[in-house]
């Protein structure tokens, strides 16, 4: 089978010509060196400080399972706008409830410049998210009405992220950062119970660049415990894929990159009724996944829009990895996502 080729991860992802690094890296980059980039418009001139600030997207987010809840949390600074939502999922009610925070122009939150090491976070005290990042390693704190937790995220031993950096538009890039199938360690307390954590999953998404003015993507994520041991699967059609795409399974930690991907879905049809499929074009990949419920949230103030909705539902099919081995889904949770914005 045919491998995507790999390259150590740079400490600055932009060079010393003020051009990204593009491709996949075995591991995380230091720092994003946005200060080095040289950003031209579209006619070669070179793109006004205003510009720089204002073109510059970025979001987090992390997905934990547990026997009973799924929890959804990010956070987002389009520049003008700063965002982030906590929210929880009862599995066996399906029943799904929200935090929200909108911010204004770097007010009442903060991000992280650096994929490896800093600290996001929105809200005050009673109300607020935070993500905290040592050394490429992924921490979590909520403290909400009905959820308070403390958690670390640890990947097994040798396990690598997917990591990657792509050129966007015309003289943009995008770099992105996933990791699933991580363990979940800490406090997590719901409704003023505590629970227990022996069985709990989770991924992060850190993405940041030069994005398209217009942007979207669909993208499926998964992390569970099957019989052949712990399984983590991004997919992803959109955003950061020109020349390379995110795609990745980890089995056991084992990180094997895949090929592009297929979505195929009726965006317009009844929640739950229609299913997804996602497959490949080297058919490695072959899912369907059926919503159970959704988050979803329409904003539009003309020049900022958003069309949010991620699907949370059950997934059966097969992945085949880059040792052809065939992993067969039945109806495992996991998570899809559709999203339009203008940013």
């Amino acid at each position: 089978m045919s491998r995507i080729i790999t390259q150590i991860a740079p400490d600055s992802l932009i060079n010393a010509k003020g051009q990204p690094h593009f491709g996949h890296f075995d591991g995380i980059v230091s720092r994003l060196g946005l200060a080095d980039f040289a950003y031209f418009d579209t006619m070669d001139k070179p793109a006004s400080a205003w510009a720089k600030r204002f073109d510059y997207k970025q979001f987090q987010f992390i997905s934990i399972i547990t026997p009973r809840y799924i929890l959804g949390i990010a956070l987002a600074d389009i520049a003008y706008l700063g965002s982030g939502f906590c929210y929880l999922y009862d599995i066996k009610n399906n029943r799904l409830t929200q935090q929200d925070w909108l911010k204004p122009l770097g007010f009442g939150y903060r991000m992280t410049p650096s994929p490896a090491n800093g600290t996001a976070t929105i809200g005050g005290k009673g109300k607020c998210i935070t993500f905290k990042i040592q050394e490429g390693n992924w921490h979590l704190v909520i403290d909400t009405k009905s959820i308070q937790a403390d958690l670390t995220l640890d990947a097994l031993p040798l396990s690598l992220p997917m990591a990657m950096c792509s050129p966007t538009g015309y003289n943009g890039w995008t770099y992105t950062q996933k990791h699933n199938g991580l363990s979940v360690k800490g406090q997590l307390t719901i409704d003023h119970e505590p629970q227990p954590l022996n069985f709990a999953l989770a991924g992060y998404d850190f993405s940041a660049g030069f994005m398209r003015r217009d942007t979207s993507w669909r993208w499926a994520s998964i992390n569970a415990q099957i019989d052949e041991g712990v399984i983590g699967l991004n997919l992803a059609a959109g955003v950061n894929e020109t020349g390379a795409n995110e795609n990745v399974f980890w089995i056991n930690g084992e990180r094997h990159l895949l090929g592009p991907v297929q979505f195929e879905f009726d965006r317009h049809g009844q929640q739950g009724t229609d299913l997804w499929r996602i497959h490949s074009h080297d058919g490695r990949v072959d899912l369907e996944f059926t919503a159970r419920n959704c988050r979803s949230e329409k904003r539009n103030f003309i020049l900022l829009k958003s069309n949010f909705r991620q699907y949370l539902g059950l997934f059966s099919g097969f992945i085949i990895d880059n040792q052809g081995r065939k992993f067969q889904l039945n109806n495992v949770l996991g998570l899809t996502e559709d999203h339009y914005a203008r940013w």
